[in-house]
């Protein structure tokens, strides 16, 4: 690239500036952008490598999201002090990326691509992602790379029950959507919500969709400039590949003959997903075995075989109006719902959707193990974990177990997201709550057969939900104007169909949505159609949910930790910890309960039993006591003076003194007391008033007035005397 100069252009985004900015920095890579969003700066570069991968039959891009805590001014946490693995928010923010531009990409182009996304500046107003997904759009279109954009990105949010774009962070409460797209269609959605309506989300996506395209015009525009000025590449000359038309004709009817056989069978004997493989794999053994011996036809034999059984697929579905597996268009498959299946662990459920079949499992624990955020987002820690793990012997495959993957970590995030709305919040419900799904049996969307499982699992738990939450996964096949939704998808149809649609929340409205497609964009009409048929079936599987268990379980799981809350002045909290930690520690030994005290006064104690909890706020409302004035109290007389008697009104604990005050002789007895020991001796049990305090801040006890308080309870009430006007 020959550069001339700097070219930076601006577009309103939410009421803020966002600019574009190009030949400055990364000249090396194909193309390199800068973008600042007010005060967030993130720089998006595109390469290409310069020879195709041999070998593979996928389009290869990969996109890294590159954290750097200096961009809020932090140095990250732990032992080695510079960025490692990728957070969960950078991950997450990559595949959002990724799933935007991917469907755009020529699907037979095999060079390799790799987007990278630098986060150099973070203004939590202006969010990094949004910033990067544009960039990353823009560096793609400024490059050589085949590219059937550009790409618009922006994050809606609702305000007074309204949809905003791009809203300040403090506005993303009730929605937090991402729309992509290009001048002419919704390419990517993305949702978490609270039980937000159906038609809300469509009018959200609908302002989303129309910024989108005012985006993807400034691209197209800055690149045309750029091109001008000779800052952009112009776009290389890739041929697709051609099959020969000789080939395909003497295969293609023998593959549909045969194919359109096997797959009519397949759907009349309604063959499990395992047996239906093997049987097509041999129908397709069988189409190819002339060919084995010629290296040179066979890939492309085997490209013909894969197209016409896509075709048989979808003209089922499309003229038929069948699916592979003999259901119906919105038909959900057979549902089998089991709770409390574990016997030792706080919560669990399995949820069986046809040959989809997730295990959760809930765990409680104490509000010190919620999970620490060292990110670049305002959050430090949350309570609330979802997992998903995805063992290879779910797809009945042979490899290796590794840490979770990127996928592993978008599924647990959808289904978290999904649920996070319904869970209760900390004031009413002090505990860390994990999940974690095991997908034991995969054929089309564990994502949200694992928001069922885990709804099932919290009700098991006893955790006191707000509301059930349910999850399914819509498809689309998509022939010219013909146009048909899919209820329930399985993984042929996920493979083979243009649409992976997963929506998941209550009877109210819509908690979670994340929608990825294959073709070049879906109109408001087909989500429309795919929102209403995925509410008629997430309002099924919740009847199917309540029909097993109606509600959260009265009670805690036996083995689950019990946790109690309570809330002391402030300037108590030193009483409790005591000199060194001590006094806290030997709670702690007393009682088995852990306890941690927050600067604002909470108490969260939390122990293996409610009688060892219990135990441990007696001592801890024992040391933070007050006496109030004017309050009559059961003491202990500890020590006799020739002055009075000093009397313990609140007991001490752990071998610690109490509250005690003196009770002087003059207020020992209505009458005058000649000794002390006359009226209290050592060890007595006596009522007393707190009276006051002296000015040395000693508590000043009273016998005397404590008597007289008792006899004017005890005594019967005098009418009142009427007096006559004058008298």
């Amino acid at each position: 690239m020959s550069a001339q100069g700097i070219l930076k252009r601006e577009i309103d985004m939410g009421g803020r500036p966002l600019r574009l900015e190009v030949g400055r920095v990364a000249k090396q890579a194909n193309a390199g952008v800068l973008v600042h969003y007010g005060d967030t700066v993130v720089l998006v570069t595109a390469t290409c490598a310069q020879e195709p991968r041999e070998g593979i039959d996928f389009f290869p891009l990969m996109v890294d999201y590159e954290e750097r805590f200096y961009a809020v001014g932090r140095i990250p946490g732990g032992f080695i002090k510079r960025e490692g693995r990728p957070s969960e928010k950078a991950i997450l923010s990559a595949r959002l990326i990724d799933r935007s531009i991917r469907p755009l990409f020529p699907k037979w182009f095999r060079k390799d691509v790799h987007v990278v996304a630098l986060v150099l500046s973070v203004d939590h107003d202006n969010p990094p992602e949004i910033a990067a997904l544009i960039g990353a759009s823009a560096a793609v279109t400024l490059s050589d790379i085949p590219f059937d954009g550009p790409v618009g990105g922006v994050l809606v949010g609702l305000v007074d029950g309204k949809p905003v774009l791009n809203p300040r962070a403090n506005q993303l409460a009730d929605l937090h959507l991402v729309v992509a797209g290009t001048r002419d269609a919704v390419i990517m959605v993305e949702a978490g919500a609270r039980q937000v309506p159906e038609d809300v989300m469509l009018e959200a996506i609908e302002l989303g969709h129309q910024k989108v395209k005012e985006i993807a015009a400034f691209i197209a525009n800055f690149r045309e400039e750029a091109l001008a000025r000779g800052l952009a590449l112009p776009k290389m000359e890739v041929e697709p590949p051609v099959i020969d038309p000789a080939l395909e004709e003497s295969v293609r009817p023998a593959a549909q003959e045969r194919l359109w056989a096997a797959i009519d069978k397949c759907r009349l004997e309604r063959l499990p997903k395992k047996e239906r493989e093997a049987f097509l794999e041999a129908t397709k053994a069988e189409i190819l075995a002339p060919y084995l011996e010629n290296e040179e036809l066979l890939p492309a034999v085997k490209e013909i075989v894969e197209k016409v059984e896509r075709e048989i697929v979808r003209e089922m579905i499309v003229k038929e109006k069948t699916r592979i597996d003999g259901r119906a268009l919105n038909e959900i498959r057979p549902l089998t719902l089991e709770v409390g299946i574990l016997p030792r662990v706080h919560g669990s459920a399995l949820f069986t959707r046809g040959q989809t079949q997730v295990l959760s499992v809930v765990t409680l624990g104490a509000i010190s193990d919620e999970q620490i955020l060292d990110g670049l987002g305002i959050e430090e820690s949350k309570r609330f974990m979802h997992h998903y793990n995805f063992p290879p012997f779910s797809t009945g495959e042979t490899r290796p177990i590794r840490s979770p993957g990127r996928r592993e970590i978008g599924h647990g995030a959808l289904a978290e997201r999904a649920l996070e709305p319904v869970i209760p919040p900390e004031e009413t419900f002090p505990y860390t709550i994990r999940i974690v799904s095991e997908v034991l049996e995969s054929n089309g969307s564990t994502s949200m057969g694992s928001v069922c499982a885990s709804t099932l699992a919290l009700m098991d738990a006893g955790i006191p939900i707000s509301t059930p939450v349910a999850g399914i996964a819509m498809g689309l096949i998509k022939e010219g104007d013909e146009v048909v939704t899919l209820t329930d998808i399985q993984g042929i149809e996920d493979h083979l169909g243009d649409m992976d649609f997963k929506v998941a929340g209550t009877r109210q409205g819509i908690t979670a949505l994340q929608m990825d497609i294959k073709i070049p964009g879906v109109t408001r009409q087909i989500l429309t159609q795919a929102l209403a048929q995925a509410r008629e079936a997430r309002e099924y599987i919740l009847d199917r949910i309540q029909q097993v268990i109606p509600a959260p379980r009265p009670e805690l799981s036996p083995y689950a930790p019990r946790v109690i809350q309570t809330t002391i002045d402030p300037d108590k909290i030193r009483d409790v910890i005591g000199p060194g930690g001590k006094i806290i520690r030997r709670i702690c030994e007393e009682t088995g309960a852990d306890i941690e005290i927050e600067d604002d006064g909470r108490v969260f104690i939390t122990a293996p039993s409610m009688e060892a909890a219990q135990r441990a706020l007696e001592i801890i409302q024992n040391l933070t006591a007050e006496v109030t004035v004017g309050k009559v109290y059961l003491g202990r007389v500890t020590r006799v003076t020739d002055f009075g008697a000093f009397v313990e009104v609140i007991p001490g604990v752990l071998g610690l003194p109490g509250k005690e005050g003196l009770v002087h002789i003059s207020q020992l007895a209505p009458t005058r007391v000649r000794s002390v020991q006359d009226v209290v001796k050592e060890g007595d049990q006596v009522l007393v008033k707190a009276i006051g305090y002296d000015n040395q801040g000693r508590l000043k006890l009273s016998k005397k007035e404590a008597m007289r308080t008792l006899e004017q309870k005890d005594e019967p009430r005098r009418p009142r005397m009427k007096l006559k006007p004058g008298k």
